[in-house]
C-alpha cells in the first residue's frame, strides 16, 4: 500500500508540474491575422520540444462566424489527414504543427482552433493537452474613394446645407475620415457623421465651411486612400465694409481735403457674388443718391461747407446689405511736397535758421574787428614787426604824395574843430590823444620837422 501511495504522489506530481508549464511546449506568435483575399495566409506555430522524444495527436478546426465549425486536419507525428473540400486549400506538413491558406476567400473568415496531445517517451502515461485559437479575417484592399456633394450648385449661407457622401467600390470592413484643406473634420453643433464616417452633414452652411474637402479610406490591409479634392463654395456677405481714399487727411470718419481738390473714395467689402454699391449725400433735410459703383468722384470747390456722405454695399443673392457712412471737410492742408517735407525733416527749419543766425554773427564781428583794429596794424602784430621799430628815413610827411592815397577816418577828439586830412602813416604813428584838445587834422598839419620834436614828447 505504501509503494501504491508513492506512485501515485508521484504521478500526480510530476503531472501537477506538467501542466503548470505546459505554455513552455508551444507557441504561436499571432493570434489574430488580418489577410488578404486572394493571398496565402500561414497560421504559424512553435514547439518547445524534441520531436522524436514524444508522440503527439492533434487536429486544426474552423468555426465559421455562422457557428458552424469543421475539422480540417487531423495528424500525428507520422501521418496528416486533410478533409477532402481542402486537400487544394490547405498545407499541413508533418511532423510541422503550422497550417498553411492558400488563396486566401471570404469563407476563411472565423476562429481557428489547434487541439494538441503530447505524450513524453520517458513519461509513460501522462499525456499534455495543449489547446489554441486563431482568428483570421479576410480583407479586401480598398480601392480609390470618391466623393460627391449635394445639392450640386453653390448653396446660401445660414440657408443651405451641404451633405458630403465617401464610397468606394472595393474594400472591405472600410473606415473613412474627412479632410478640409488637409485638415481633419470632428464632429460639432454644425457637423455630424454617419457611423462608419462615410457621410458628411453641415447644416447651416458658413462662410469658413469653403475649402477643398477629402475623403480617406482604409481597412486593416490598406494604408490610407486619398480621393481626389472637391472645392464648396457658399455665397456670403457683405462683410467688412469699408471706404477709402488715397488723397487728403483722414481723421476716424473724417476725411479732410484741400480746396479745389479732385478725390477718389473707393468702396470695398467681402462678398461672394460682388456687392452693388450705392453711394448717398446725406443732409439734415433729405437724403440723394449720388451715384452707382465702387467709386465716387468729388470735387471740392463744388462743397460749401461738409457733408456727409454713406456706402451702401448689397448682395443681391443672400439680400444682406451694409453701410459706411464717413464726413467730407474742405480745408487747407498745403501741398503734399510742403507735408512731405515737413513730416520727413522737421530739423530743416532749425537748421536754416542757425545757419542764418551764425552769418548775421560773423558779419558784425568782422564789422567790429575792421572798426576797433585797423587792418595794417593787425597784419604787422601778426608778424610780430610793429610799425613803430620799423626804420624810414626822415620825411616831413610831404614828400611822396603818392603814399597819402588809402582809407581815411574821422576821429573827433575835443578841442579845436577845425579838420584836415591825414595819411594812414602819420596816424600810425599816433599812440595817445588823451591830452591833447586838438582834432587829428590839426596833429597832422603840425606834424614836426624833425624826430626830436614828435608828437608823443
Amino acid at each position: 500500500m505504501e509503494a501504491l501511495g508513492g506512485t501515485a504522489l508521484y504521478v500526480w506530481t510530476a503531472l501537477f508540474i506538467l501542466t503548470e508549464v505546459h505554455s513552455e511546449f508551444i507557441h504561436i506568435p499571432s493570434l489574430v491575422h488580418h489577410g488578404v483575399e486572394g493571398q496565402s495566409l500561414l497560421l504559424s506555430v512553435e514547439t518547445h520540444f524534441q520531436l522524436d522524444e514524444a508522440e503527439m495527436q492533434g487536429t486544426w478546426s474552423h468555426t465559421r462566424p455562422s457557428g458552424t465549425r469543421t475539422t480540417l486536419v487531423t495528424f500525428t507525428k507520422e501521418a496528416a489527414i486533410t478533409d477532402m473540400m481542402y486537400r487544394k486549400h490547405l498545407l499541413f506538413r508533418e511532423p510541422n504543427v503550422s497550417l498553411l491558406i492558400q488563396k486566401l476567400n471570404q469563407s476563411d473568415e472565423g476562429d481557428y482552433h489547434l487541439d494538441l496531445n503530447i505524450e513524453f517517451h520517458n513519461k509513460t502515461g501522462v499525456v499534455i493537452k495543449e489547446g489554441r485559437m486563431v482568428h483570421v479575417t479576410v480583407d479586401v484592399p480598398v480601392s480609390t474613394p470618391v466623393i460627391e456633394k449635394s445639392p450640386s450648385y453653390t448653396v446660401v449661407e445660414d440657408k443651405g446645407n451641404v451633405t458630403w457622401t465617401c464610397s468606394v467600390e472595393r474594400g472591405t470592413r472600410v473606415g473613412f475620415q474627412w479632410l478640409r484643406n488637409n485638415v481633419r473634420l470632428a464632429p460639432c453643433d454644425r457637423y455630424s457623421f454617419s457611423k462608419d464616417n462615410a457621410t458628411l452633414f453641415i447644416s447651416p452652411v458658413k462662410k469658413e465651411d469653403m475649402g477643398a474637402y477629402r475623403c480617406v479610406a482604409s481597412n486593416p490591409v490598406s494604408q490610407g486612400q486619398h480621393s481626389r479634392a472637391m472645392d464648396l463654395t457658399v455665397y456670403y456677405g457683405p462683410y467688412n465694409l469699408a471706404v477709402n481714399s488715397g488723397q487728403g487727411l483722414r481723421t476716424g470718419e473724417v476725411f479732410t481735403i484741400n480746396p479745389g481738390e479732385l478725390v477718389f473714395f473707393d468702396c470695398q467689402a467681402d462678398s461672394n457674388p460682388p456687392n452693388s454699391y450705392v453711394w448717398i449725400s446725406k443732409s439734415r433735410n433729405a437724403t440723394q443718391v449720388i451715384t452707382e459703383g465702387p467709386r465716387l468722384e468729388v470735387r471740392s470747390y463744388r462743397l460749401a461747407q461738409a457733408e456727409d456722405y454713406l456706402c451702401r454695399a448689397f448682395n443681391n443673392v443672400t439680400q444682406k446689405q451694409d453701410e459706411a457712412q464717413f464726413t467730407l471737410v474742405v480745408a487747407s492742408l498745403g501741398t503734399g511736397k510742403e507735408k512731405h517735407t515737413q513730416e520727413g525733416n522737421s530739423l530743416s527749419p532749425l537748421a536754416a535758421i542757425t545757419v542764418c543766425s551764425l552769418f548775421i554773427i560773423g558779419c558784425m564781428l568782422l564789422v567790429f574787428l575792421r572798426r576797433t583794429c585797423h587792418p595794417k596794424r593787425v597784419l604787422m602784430s601778426i608778424y610780430n614787426r610793429p610799425l613803430t621799430e620799423q626804420k624810414r628815413p626822415h620825411r616831413s610827411g610831404h614828400e611822396d604824395a603818392t603814399e597819402d592815397f588809402g582809407i581815411y577816418e574821422f576821429v573827433s577828439i575835443p578841442g579845436k574843430m577845425e579838420s584836415t586830412q591825414a595819411s594812414c602813416r602819420s596816424l600810425a604813428r599816433l599812440e595817445s590823444v588823451q591830452d591833447m584838445h586838438t582834432t587829428i587834422y590839426d596833429v597832422i598839419r603840425h606834424v614836426p620837422e624833425t624826430p626830436s620834436h614828435s608828437l608823443l614828447n
